[in-house]
């Protein structure tokens, strides 16, 4: 925690930033026109934001390094503290043990945290991992005062470092590597090797190495940055390969032959200090600073760039109030926008987008001298301390105000790029770039940043249309268009509207000047706009007011283009109809498939081009109702009318032949053509269509007309024979051929009367009118329902016998024969009848013999226990037992039947109690069995009864046999007896 004075000093820092963020705020006062209002519900936190630690060290702290939330410092003399930042609360302190006056000279930590090489001043160096608590000493590396390392951040671990690079004070850079596993045997130390690889000089002298660090980049380039006091080397190489241990040795072997790339600069404060900016963990550095005499030198990283690594590079001059002979700068650190200056007393802010210092931070005096500054690459904080406290700073949204800066560079998109969540500040980039490319005549280019913006529309406009820029403002216009939401309606109409007219103007004016190409290309844009999906509403809820607009202009093909975007196909079709343009509007017509188009406009079709309709037509197959199309197909005109009917006759033909309509509507037409124009058609139509009723689809008295008015009489017999009006067809088919009247004479097959009186009509006008006794004679022999005697009054007196000798001898041995055969079948009968009064008298004397023992099949009890029932099979059951089995399989009918006699045959059993004879038949009830209320007795009753029941068994008779079907357990019964099982 800190204290109360910390507390104070923060809150005076924290309120110097608000007084200069508020008059840096002074200057954005009042409403802008972009239509954003800046309102801040709370005061903005700096970017800036200073803490010290709550820690108090037993001894002056000497050295500090924190990297991967590792914090390492040296107290006093010779003691090193461990902290985990992750754990605050568990320190680890360890003493160094040495006895000798020497101190620690620097510290260094690696990426991971892991690893801490501790320089001491008497030219030693020391190694403690963090899972260890024994340092470890470096034997190799004594004799040499260590200024920097650096570190291997693609092959360093946790128990090694991998190849690592050391520069020392004498200006030499060794190759070094170093393991925390166990010593072997062999090897106590924990440096693997220790070998110079380079030596670094200025002016012909040797310079300490400040700093040194190792990238590795793209194509497994290696690349190392290198400073010291005024110079900055750059190396660059690969890798020999099969060279694991010294892997940067060959890299610099690569760069004896000439010398390394190095900028120099001539102050020298006798010391320097670069440091990088990575964006990402685990990647490239992207930016530098290195400060040096003459002032810090910053830029971005290139790894792409073949010579040197640095691009961008500018150099910031130290200010009036740094002195680098008095009052030197301390240490240096870059964040993404910023470096950090560490003085004396302060630290400083400087942006590196413009040079600008813009935050200062003056430590109290009671802190203690700043000593250094160091940055934590994984948790981004700065760390400050001094010899009695420790500081950190938080970095909060430090690209805030990047934008504005970008923006004063006109360098827009990145200012875009870092104000993409603050609408308000993109507007007033977009505003400033759109303003920018206007005053350089990019027009275009400011219309499109225009559009973006909320500026007034009005404005922007009339500012296009003063500057006579058209094509600016229609892509302004399209812009803002595409920029609107859906259910701003008015808006995206005005546009439409307006947009409309100047493409027609434009377009207007390009076909005037003669300009092809550029007409083309501008109709082509137009067409696209037209049919933009995203203004089909708005086209289509104005469609009138564009074409109005396209008949001002006198534009045809794009009015006919608009009427096939807005599928107005009516209007499409009828301004070809109207400029004779026939097969233009049949092409419409046929792209589109409309139905209710093709049933308005083929009848002026048909006029003009009746075979490319009927082609259509057939194209379109059962999407058309033939019956609609009736109208066109008889809208004849004065010239052609035969290719219209020919064409006609074809579609008709199709729709019934391979569509199989059956309308009666087509089929009666199609028999009007036939018989009007194709004859020959009409009978071959007539006999396919069927000789049943039900299975023609004309209508049948119509077609009797229609044959009967042009004389086509041999299709009238066959319509009367579907009619089945024989006699009229005998009576029309013998004035044709008497062979077609034989065939309709034998069609009434079950009715001899008819068919003998038809064929009797042949033979009269055989003999009457054709006068032909041998036809006459033939008849007889096609017909055998016709004999001689009825066809001899036919002929005439003159006539001889000669003529019928052969068929009146046929017909009396055919009767002959037929009193044989009516002889023969009475004696067959008479024989029948005697054999069955022989098996009824043996049937009245048949009996059974019924055993004592014997039980009844249903109940198995003895038989004779009461009356029962024996039947021919050997079936035997009690009277009750048949009851109680036979009943269920009765019909409704009979059941009722049955209780009815049985309550007969109880009343008649009431009045003869007391009579030991049967009851007179004047006493027995009446019975309703087919005759109403008929007097029957008490034996009749019985014998009723047992008609019902016993008229067969039970077991072998057909009341088995329709039971098969049936469950054994009646279904509404089933659970009850499921539930008696279990």
């Amino acid at each position: 925690m800190a204290s109360i004075l910390d507390e104070y000093e923060d809150s005076q820092n924290r309120g110097k930033s608000a007084q200069r963020l508020s008059r840096l705020s002074t200057t954005n006062v009042g409403i802008p026109h972009t239509g954003f209002v800046n309102v801040r519900l709370e005061e903005e936190k700096p970017i800036f934001n200073k803490q010290r630690v709550d820690f108090t060290p037993p001894e002056k702290i000497n050295h500090l390094v924190v990297c991967n939330n590792q914090l390492c410092m040296n107290l006093g003399k010779d003691s090193l503290l461990r902290i985990d930042l992750t754990k605050p609360d568990q320190r680890n302190q360890i003493e160094l043990g040495r006895k000798d006056d020497s101190t620690v000279h620097r510290l260094f930590l690696d990426p991971t945290g892991s690893h801490l090489l501790i320089g001491l001043s008497t030219r030693e160096c020391l190694y403690l991992n963090r899972n260890t608590q024994k340092v470890r000493s470096l034997s190799r590396w004594r004799g040499h005062l260590i200024e920097c390392v650096g570190w291997n951040k693609q092959f360093g671990n946790e128990t090694n470092t991998g190849p690592i690079l050391v520069g020392t004070s004498q200006g030499v850079i060794f190759e070094a590597e170093i393991s925390a596993t166990e010593a072997s045997l062999f090897n106590t130390n924990p440096d693997q090797y220790f070998r110079q690889v380079h030596s670094l000089e200025e002016d012909g002298n040797p310079a300490p190495v400040c700093c040194l660090e190792v990238e590795r980049g793209l194509e497994n380039k290696d690349y190392i940055i290198a400073t010291t006091r005024k110079r900055l080397f750059q190396f660059v190489g690969k890798e020999v390969e099969g060279s694991e241990q010294q892997c940067f040795s060959s890299i610099f072997s690569q760069n004896q032959d000439q010398l390394p790339s190095f900028q120099e600069f001539p102050a020298n404060m006798g010391y320097s200090e670069i440091t990088f900016y990575t964006s990402k963990l685990r990647t490239l550095p992207n930016a530098f600073a290195w400060m040096m005499g003459n002032g810090v030198l910053y830029g971005q990283l290139d790894f792409v760039r073949p010579n040197s690594l640095l691009s961008d590079v500018q150099v910031w001059e130290y200010t009036s109030d740094i002195d680098i002979s008095a009052n030197k700068p301390i240490s240096i650190v870059l964040t993404q926008f910023h470096f950090l200056l560490l003085l004396h007393d302060r630290v400083k802010a400087i942006c590196t987008l413009n040079g600008e210092v813009v935050y200062e931070d003056v430590f109290p005096d009671k802190a203690g001298t700043l000593k250094k500054m160091i940055k934590d690459p994984v948790g981004g904080l700065v760390w400050i301390y001094t010899e009695k406290a420790v500081f950190r700073y938080h970095i909060q949204r430090e690209a805030r105000d990047v934008w504005q800066m970008y923006m004063s560079m006109n360098r827009f998109d990145l200012a875009k790029e870092y104000c993409r969540d603050r609408p308000e500040c993109m507007d007033m980039v977009l505003a400033k770039e759109a303003e920018h490319c206007f005053q350089n005549k990019r027009y275009l280019d400011s219309a499109k940043c225009y559009a973006l913006t909320q500026k007034y529309f009005e404005e922007i406009a009339l500012k296009f249309i003063e500057a006579k820029q058209e094509e600016a403002l229609k892509e302004f216009l399209l812009k803002k268009l595409n920029n609107l939401k859906q259910n701003e309606r008015t808006q995206i109409t005005l546009l439409v509207t307006w947009l409309s007219e100047l493409y027609l103007n434009q377009l207007g004016q390009l076909e005037s000047d003669g300009n092809t190409i550029i007409f083309q290309e501008t109709r082509k844009e137009f067409h696209d706009f037209l049919s933009n999906p995203k203004h089909k509403e708005c086209l289509f809820n104005n469609r009138s007011t564009i074409y109005d607009l396209l008949a001002s202009h006198g534009n045809v093909d794009d009015m006919v283009y608009f009427s096939v975007v807005m599928q107005d196909y009516e209007r499409v079709i009828s301004h070809y109809c109207q400029h004779d343009d026939y097969s233009a509007a049949l092409e419409v017509l046929s792209k589109h498939c409309d139905p209710k188009l093709f049933y308005k406009f083929s009848p002026v079709l048909m006029q003009h081009i009746p075979k490319k309709v009927v082609d259509a037509w057939v194209q379109m197959g059962k999407r058309l109702d033939p019956k609609k199309l009736i109208p066109a197909l008889m809208n004849y005109s004065q010239m052609g009318s035969s290719q219209q009917i020919n064409e006609t006759i074809r579609y008709i033909e199709f729709c019934v032949y391979e569509m199989t309509v059956t309308e009666e509507a087509i089929h009666n037409y199609l028999l009007s053509l036939y018989a009007r124009y194709k004859p020959d058609s009409l009978l071959w139509y007539l006999e396919q269509a069927g000789t049943q009723a039900s299975e023609i689809h004309y209508d049948l008295k119509y077609a009797l007309r229609l044959c009967s008015e042009h004389g086509y009489l041999q299709a009238c017999v066959l319509v009367y024979r579907i009619m089945e009006l024989y006699e009229e067809a005998v009576d029309l088919a013998l004035q044709v051929d008497v062979d077609l009247a034989k065939s309709c004479a034998d069609l009434p097959e079950d009715d001899e009367e008819l068919q003998k009186k038809l064929w009797l009509k042949i033979a009269r006008h055989v003999v009457q009118e054709e006068k032909d006794v041998k036809k006459a004679m033939n008849c007889l022999s096609s017909c055998n329902l016709l004999k001689i005697e009825d066809i001899l009054p036919f002929f005439p007196d003159f006539v001889t016998i000669d003529h019928f000798k052969e068929a009146i001898c046929s017909s009396l041995e055919e009767y002959n024969q037929h009193i044989d055969e009516l002889k023969q079948e009475m004696e067959e009968a008479t024989e029948s009848a005697k054999r069955i009064r022989q098996d009824i008298q043996e049937m009245r004397n048949k009996y059974g013999v019924v055993d004592s023992q014997e039980k009844c099949a249903s109940c198995d009890f003895p038989l004779l226990s009461r009356p029962f029932y024996l039947f021919l099979c050997g079936h035997m059951f009690h009277s009750d037992c048949l009851f109680q089995e036979v009943t269920p399989q009765l019909s409704s009918y009979k059941q009722t039947r049955l209780e009815e006699l049985q309550r007969k045959l109880a009343a008649t059993a009431q009045t003869s109690k007391s009579r030991h004879r049967p009851a007179p038949k004047e006493e027995g009830d009446t019975s309703s069995i087919g005759k109403g209320s008929a007097v029957t007795s008490r034996e009749q009753i019985k014998s009723d009864i047992d008609d019902i029941v016993a008229s067969e068994c039970v077991y072998c008779g057909e009341l088995m046999i329709k039971s098969i079907d049936k469950p054994f357990i009646d279904p509404e019964k089933f659970e009850e007896e499921k539930s008696s099982w279990l």
